[in-house]
């Protein structure tokens, strides 16, 4: 059985990476796109792939386009109901969509798809660069069988765990909670740390103890010791973080539900944001509550 024909839009750290994880698989890797030219076009060169111009092409190359675009705005773009968008010449293309966004562009984007003959699939990724580039995501989809049949070879080949979540919009919900749970988790740490910093504990016997106990966390693992060493490389950024947490926020209010924690996070990550930070990865929250750090 042939492989299907795969174009990426938006090629950033983790866009990228997922091409490359296709390419090595075997996929012909058609088009590259990304509002970043020089980007798509080094990628492109790398794959063997057509930099496109515009996003009508991109779809007219392949026949499975992966979108990981930045929030909803983007979405809206490049599924836009006029003008240059994924959606020209769409009838028998499936639409993968990765990004973190909010689970009514998702019903919306669903919804354009089948109105152009599409469909259209949420993968939502709960893992990092590394993992794209190894094929190891944890993916969460959300859509219909019929989507997720025809995209489960190509996120089989992405991915070390691939879970079933539900209808289209359940899995951007869920995705929403994981990355709040671990903002606020981030956050948590970041205050441990910057206190036992200035009590004069030494911080690797500290983190040893959490580990130990219960302080321990997954982003202790990840995240500690980047906030002892300053060493905030971006795996996952502050401003992506801020977005996220507003995102579940926008759930909570929806149902009338009051999380003072996930509020408190946010503002620590618009806080970073605002001082200059916001391209740091999220460990960077350790700059706001370390005693001597701060204000770039």
């Amino acid at each position: 059985m042939n492989k299907e024909t795969i174009a990426v839009v938006g090629v950033g750290r983790m866009g990228a990476n997922m091409a490359r994880r296709l390419k090595d698989q075997g996929y012909n890797v058609t088009a590259i796109y990304d509002r970043h030219t020089p980007l798509a076009a080094e990628l492109a060169n790398e794959l063997g792939a057509e930099a496109t111009r515009s996003l009508a092409r991109v779809t007219e190359l392949a026949d499975v386009i992966l979108t990981v675009v930045t929030d909803d705005a983007a979405m809206n773009t490049i599924f836009g109901n006029n003008g240059d968008s994924l959606l020209v010449g769409a009838k028998g293309k499936l639409f993968i969509n990765c990004a973190t966004v909010s689970p009514s562009v998702h019903l919306s984007v669903e919804d354009l798809a089948h109105k152009a003959g599409a469909e259209s699939l949420e993968a939502c990724m709960a893992s990092s660069i590394t993992q794209a580039r190894e094929g190891t995501l944890y993916l969460m989809t959300g859509g219909s069988d019929q989507a997720f049949r025809r995209a489960e070879p190509i996120l089989k080949d992405l991915s070390v765990s691939l879970r079933r979540i539900g209808g289209t919009g359940k899995a951007a919900q869920v995705k929403a909670l994981v990355n709040m749970v671990m903002n606020i988790n981030t956050a948590g740490l970041a205050e441990g740390l910057g206190l036992g910093e200035a009590l004069g504990l030494d911080l690797t016997m500290l983190r040893e103890v959490f580990l130990e106990t219960g302080a321990s966390s997954r982003v202790l693992v990840t995240d500690g010791e980047d906030m002892q060493n300053r060493d905030h490389a971006c795996y996952f950024s502050a401003a992506h973080a801020a977005k996220d947490s507003g995102i579940a926020l926008e759930l909570a209010r929806d149902e009338g539900l009051s999380l003072p924690l996930a509020e408190a996070t946010k503002k620590q990550y618009d806080r970073m944001i605002a001082e200059g930070f916001g391209e740091l990865d999220k460990s960077g929250v350790a700059e706001l509550t370390f005693p001597g750090r701060g204000k770039r």
